[in-house]
């Protein structure tokens, strides 16, 4: 069955809106945030821990991520932040500890019940200058050089046109801005049914893009210096795997050496 573009968003909006409503530790006992999607799986095989860093919250700590965008993002003071696909606001504060009071983060996320819990995070906080809004990363809500950073954290895959989406990201960048992305990308061939899993999709496998096509899509776009500041495989267990694959294809997956992979990258708007 072909899922259109539309289709494929409104699968990841219902997941994520589900996902939502659970704790960091039920997401972390299934493969994509769902004890119903796939069974008991440790969703940790994409996360990293925030525990440690400034301004971590464990009320918005869903377990999501796949990388840690603000470590590599070069973020200061003052600085405009945008976080595409905020989700409970993870990284919005993380952020927000950085630029301080001079500074302004607005989280965009199109999944109601993730706003909600954002919005409800920061009240609980006392924080003035962050905003979330609910927005297309394919038609952002936002003016034209607004952001002196963007950031995001394992969402972008999740987008049905990337090249869409970081177009828009240029678009939203100051002159002279850049971004800080973490993501998952491919080397090699991904199975065929795990590419149609929607279930996958919405658990940021089946989405992805192979890396050196991820790369070329950012250099497409008009960004410079593109940089891999953290590379990563992600050790997919075969019981999840074959959800969606037979044991001869699961066989024929690992004797390829094709992986999945975490990458956090940065690039500049000269």
């Amino acid at each position: 069955m072909k899922f259109e573009k539309d289709d494929l968003k409104e699968v990841v909006r219902t997941r994520y809106n589900q996902i939502a409503q659970q704790s960091k530790e039920k997401n972390e006992t299934s493969c994509c945030g769902s004890t119903d999607c796939c069974g008991e799986v440790d969703y940790t095989i994409f996360s990293d821990d925030y525990s440690e860093l400034q301004g971590y919250n464990t009320d918005a700590d869903l377990g999501l991520g796949c990388g840690l965008p603000t470590e590599h993002a070069g973020l200061k003071k003052g600085d405009t932040v945008i976080d595409l696909g905020s989700g409970a606001g993870n990284d919005c504060f993380v952020a927000r500890s950085i630029v301080g009071e001079e500074g302004m983060v607005w989280g965009l996320d199109f999944a109601g019940a993730m706003l909600t819990k954002a919005r409800k995070n920061t009240k609980k906080l006392g924080l003035k200058n962050i905003s979330f809004v609910k927005g297309d990363i394919e038609s952002m809500p936002f003016e034209n050089e607004l952001a002196d950073v963007i950031i995001s954290n394992c969402v972008l895959n999740l987008v049905p046109d990337k090249n869409k989406a970081f177009s828009e990201i240029f678009r939203v960048l100051k002159t002279l801005g850049h971004f800080c992305v973490s993501d998952v990308v491919l080397e090699g061939k991904l199975p065929e049914n795990i590419r149609k899993a929607t279930e996958m999709y919405a658990g940021c496998v089946s989405g992805a893009l192979q890396k050196d096509e991820y790369l070329e899509t950012i250099r497409g776009n008009g960004f410079t210096g593109i940089e891999i500041k953290k590379e990563k495989k992600i050790n997919v267990p075969d019981e999840l795997l074959l959800q969606y694959i037979s044991r001869e294809e699961l066989k024929t997956f690992r004797e390829n050496k094709s992986g999945i992979f975490s990458i956090t990258v940065t690039a500049n708007k000269a």
